[in-house]
């Protein structure tokens, strides 16, 4: 194995966990394997997964950054921010979408090639010392991410990877439990994605939906775990009650859905070349 194929590797298994997560159904308000035609995001299921693959060359990069730089470094920041507005741009030409998963699995993959023996949240805290930094060669003019996040007090992507990734961590928790407890494998992630939709500030809702629409999500997720989750008949029930009601509304908690992915991106982890 050589360094180039370690790279690729943990950039087919980023792009491999998004496609898990877009697969997963039902995602309340989100993309999934159901009519995507009649929804808000207008793209169907075979789009958004082409688009996906076109993430795996700048996460190689990234993953090759990290591991050519061998440290958390202002310098290792800057360089992975030029590649994911590269990317950006590729992804945008095959179809759009997938900002937020590529933010997260971006400095995933760079702290798995930064630190080849890390475990789950080993992984993050790696991800934290590379987001500490500043991006000295992002755009001054704000994102709408980072608008909404000053207009309403939330951490945001930015804040959430400062953090460690706290959501991601709290997404393998719940896979963990659902998986102890002899869940089958898409209710271990829809569990783990409705724990991650019942806490985060998503901007993404906040956008959308304000405060009380956020509150209101949240609430609605916490309902259906504290239902028994997933596994139980409450559980569905509840959850295709959630997901009824935010597809009427049009609220999209996008967050939720590419920190998901990152999760179990960490999950799959270690990686080796195929």
């Amino acid at each position: 194995m050589n360094s180039r194929e370690d790279d690729e590797a943990l950039a087919v298994a980023a792009v491999a966990a998004l496609t898990r997560q877009l697969e997963l159904t039902p995602k309340p308000g989100l993309p999934d394997p159901r009519d995507l035609r009649a929804r808000v995001t207008r793209r169907d299921l075979c789009s958004l997964r082409w688009s996906a693959r076109a993430l795996t060359p700048g996460l190689a990069a990234m993953a090759a950054a990290a591991r050519r730089t061998g440290r958390a470094t202002p310098g290792l920041r800057a360089e992975l921010g030029s590649i994911g507005r590269c990317t950006e741009h590729s992804v945008a030409l095959a179809g759009g979408g997938h900002r937020g998963a590529l933010w997260a699995l971006g400095l995933l993959v760079a702290a798995a090639a930064l630190d080849p023996g890390a475990r789950g949240a080993e992984v993050t805290a790696t991800a934290k010392r590379i987001a500490a930094h500043a991006d000295r060669r992002a755009p001054r003019r704000p994102s709408r991410g980072s608008s909404v996040s000053a207009q309403y007090g939330a951490a945001g992507a930015r804040g959430e990877a400062r953090a460690g990734f706290p959501h991601v961590r709290r997404a393998l928790d719940a896979l963990a439990t659902a998986r102890a407890a002899g869940a089958p494998e898409p209710r271990a992630r829809l569990d783990a994605l409705l724990t991650v939709m019942s806490t985060l500030q998503d901007t993404e809702l906040l956008y959308t939906a304000g405060p009380h629409g956020l509150r209101h999500v949240q609430a609605g997720a916490r309902e259906v775990l504290e239902a028994g989750g997933t596994s139980t008949r409450a559980g569905r029930s509840g959850l295709a009650a959630l997901d009824d009601d935010l597809h009427a509304r049009g609220w999209r908690p996008g967050g939720s859905g590419a920190l998901l992915a990152g999760a179990l991106f960490v999950d799959a982890l270690p990686v080796t070349p195929a």
